[in-house]
């Protein structure tokens, strides 16, 4: 692991994405490489990075800003299936995640997914699971861990998502104009 993203002083990338969707800037600069893009809630364009790349769900997803932040982070997950905040799984409490299920393994509503300091993660619907932290991981109470796809197609799990094509085009096209201008 690189928390502190290291490898981009010996790297020197030309182009950086932060990608990890923190909802907040935990540490990109724009001095980071020649083209820096944020995604999502967290940064400013022209100040923190180069270019963001709306990540909201929505009309604007994908959407390429030089100049201005992203929407802000609404707390409420998308709808898939009718299901929003019950598909989500989250640390009963401040400690370390052990897992019991991995990605792609079903669920049903209350089967346990895994335990922080003896307390269960439970599913709260049915489906397959879709994200999750690694084992070991160190969670704060009330911190998303994982996922659940109610649709239950074991599939989606390893495939890219609509949203995630979306953002992914947003980037490209942040990249290819920049390079042409």
């Amino acid at each position: 692991m690189d928390p502190e993203a290291k490898v981009k002083d010996f790297l020197k990338p030309t182009i950086l994405v932060d990608a990890i969707l923190a909802k907040k800037n935990v540490g990109t600069k724009i001095t980071d490489a020649p083209l820096v893009i944020g995604l999502g809630p967290g940064f400013y364009a022209g100040r923190d990075v180069h270019l963001v790349v709306e990540t909201n769900r929505g009309h604007n997803l994908g959407r390429v800003i030089s100049k201005g932040a992203a929407e802000e982070n609404t707390g409420i997950p998308g709808v898939i299936a009718g299901f929003s905040a019950e598909r989500v799984l989250r640390a009963p409490a401040d400690g370390t995640l052990e897992t019991v299920r991995q990605i792609g393994d079903p669920v049903q509503a209350g089967d346990v997914v895994g335990s922080v300091e003896g307390l269960q993660v439970q599913a709260e619907t049915k489906g397959v699971i879709r994200g999750l932290l690694r084992d070991g991981t160190s969670v704060w109470k009330g911190m998303k861990t994982g996922d659940i796809d109610p649709r239950g197609i074991k599939e989606h799990c390893y495939t890219i998502s609509d949203k995630a094509r979306a953002v992914g085009g947003g980037v490209l096209e942040g990249i290819l104009s920049s390079l042409n201008r």
